[in-house]
Formats: C-alpha cells, structure tokens, sequence
C-alpha cells in the first residue's frame, strides 16, 4: 500500500462529515461472555429465543447457543475443518450460515461458506473471486437467501461480492463484484486500530423480516432500508448510523425480531450490548426509501463540511501513520491465531 494514496484517501475522508449519529440510546450491556470457550466472538444472530455465535477462526466448525444470561446451553459441531470463520448468518428456515472467508495475507485461492443445520449436517460451498484475494468478515443474506460479503479494506471502500450462479457443494461457484459500499472515518470511540477502526467493515445482520440490513466497524453500525428485501438496493441508500463506543474489538452484529441491536465482541468477559429500537430509526424512511443515484453505493456521508482541506489532511498522515502501524500489528497478530 502507498502511502501517498493513504494520505490521498484519508485527508479526503475526514475533509467529508460522516452520516450524522441517530438519536439512538446508547447500547446497554445485557449479560457478560464468560465460558473461555467463547473468546474471541465475530459473529451473532438471534431466533427470538437462543442467541448463537461463533469464534474468529477455528479449527472446526463451533457454533455456541447462548442463553440470554450468556451462558452457553449447547454446542452445534461438525468435523469440517474451516480456515476463518468470521460472520454468522441465519436463513428463515433456520439454517446457520459461517463466513469462512477470512484472509488476513491474501492467499487464499478459494474462500467458503458453510451452511450448518442446527442438527450439526454441514454443507461446504468454495467460492472464488473474479479479482484476487480479499479479507472479508461481514456477510448479508437477502430474502432469497442469496449470500452478500463485504471486504474489510482501511480506506473504507468495502468491495460487494455475491455468487453469480447458483451455489454448488462443494464448488467452486465464482463470485462476481455488485457494487462498492464507502464509509467515512467517524470520531467514535473503540476499537483495536485508531483511526482506522470507523471504516473497517467487521460484521453485518438483517432483521428478521428483511426490511432492515445493518453493518458495522469496530465502532458503529450503519442501518440501511430495505422494504423490499433487496440488500444491494438497500446498501445503496443513506444509512442511519448507531455509535457503538468502546468496543475492545467489536465484530459481531445481530438483530432481535422486535428490531432491537445486538452487538459483541472479541476478547474475554466482553458483553453482549443492546440498543432497543434500532429498526424503528429507518422504520419512516422504510416504504419510500429510494436507492441512491449512481452504480456505486451510498458513501454514507451527508456531505461536504467546508474546505478546511489543510487542517484536515494535516490530521488524516498523523492518523495514517499510527493507524497503518496498528493496522499492520493487528494482521500480523491476526495471522499468528
């Protein structure tokens, strides 16, 4: 990566505003991840009764049920031996999705979803991108169940890739490049790489009936309408966004069936935090929702806060520099798991 375009992108970004905070409560800490089973959880979905996350990596498919204490009741397992495991998805008829997709070094040759039943039969479905490797932990299902991933990228331009055929087991199936979701850097606080960490695309959810698509960074979850169920159509509209402070490493993102956000993290004793009503911030905005003008996606951003280009440049090479160097220790920490 060089550093000029580094300078180049990030003094642009914090020249930008980012969309402005809902007014939204703050989350509120629900129960504690105590099991040292569960340490350094990336994923999240809920039925309404059990929660259900995952670990970052892994050496075999886990899936824990969780009890809304946090304790866990039982575990979901097969043999199948993933590579990263970073997102969870839930379709309607029950069935977990796992994001195997993690490639910190780029150098996968194929990336994988894993569809486990909550009986414990996995179905390995290898998947290949149509433009080299990428690093990605946030999968969306639309309606149709047709899988949506979001690459992990510092300058904030999350990559949109999707099947473009019907998936086969165990494939390879290509994937096909959609669109292009950009965020801007955000003063909240959290997270493990400073300044980088409001745009680095870690983890997404739907709501339970699909009208509602979010995805988060180390530090704040982006809502966007989707009355239709259409998630590209949805990523391409003004998102509301939700501050999640203060987060060690906030990867994981779920909804609730009566909208309310659920969001977690890795490392040990972390809590599951809620923010009630997330869904009904979009709610008005939902049945006339329109997409945004363009091919590309909404950048989330409302626009520009004057030409104080300088002062802000200024800002973005010292917070380049640091969060390059953290950027950099936090793969390196990554690859070592």
């Amino acid at each position: 990566m060089r550093w000029a375009a580094l300078f180049a992108v990030f003094g642009f970004g914090f020249a930008l505003s980012a969309a402005p905070a809902a007014a939204a409560e703050a989350p509120v800490p629900v129960c504690t991840i105590s099991d040292k089973r569960v340490t350094e959880l990336s994923g999240l979905v809920s039925d309404g009764r059990r929660w259900y996350g995952i670990n970052d990596g892994g050496t075999k498919v886990q899936v824990f049920v969780l009890g809304r204490d946090c304790a866990v009741q039982r575990v979901i397992t097969n043999s199948l031996d993933p590579f990263d495991v970073e997102d969870l998805a839930r379709a309607g008829d029950g069935t977990l999705w796992l994001s195997d997709t993690g490639d910190n070094d780029k150098k996968r040759e194929t990336v994988a979803l894993i569809a486990l039943t909550p009986q414990g039969k996995a179905t390995l479905y290898r998947l290949t991108y149509p433009d080299g490797q990428h690093d990605v932990e946030a999968l969306l299902l639309d309606r149709q169940g047709t899988p949506n991933l979001l690459t992990k990228t510092p300058l904030g331009d999350s990559g949109i890739y999707r099947p473009a055929s019907a998936l086969s087991s165990p494939g390879p199936t290509p994937l096909e490049k959609v669109g292009t979701l950009g965020l801007q850097p955000t003063k909240t606080s959290g997270g493990p790489v400073a300044g980088f960490g409001s745009v680095l695309v870690t983890g997404a959810a739907s709501s339970a009936d699909g009208k509602v698509v979010a995805v988060r960074t180390y530090t704040d979850a982006y809502l966007y309408p989707a009355p239709d169920g259409d998630v590209l159509a949805a990523l391409k509209r003004e998102p509301v966004r939700v501050p999640l402070p203060d987060e060690q490493q906030g990867e994981a993102l779920a909804f609730e069936p009566d909208g309310t956000l659920l969001s977690g993290g890795e490392g040990t004793g972390q809590p599951i935090r809620a923010v009630k009503g997330a869904t009904s911030l979009v709610a008005p905005a939902v049945e006339d929702a329109t997409p945004a003008a363009g091919g590309e996606t909404s950048p989330g951003s409302s626009g520009s806060s004057g030409v104080r280009a300088a002062p802000a440049l200024i800002l973005a090479i010292v917070v380049a520099g640091g969060g390059l160097f953290a950027w950099t220790k936090l793969r390196r920490r990554s690859t070592r798991k």
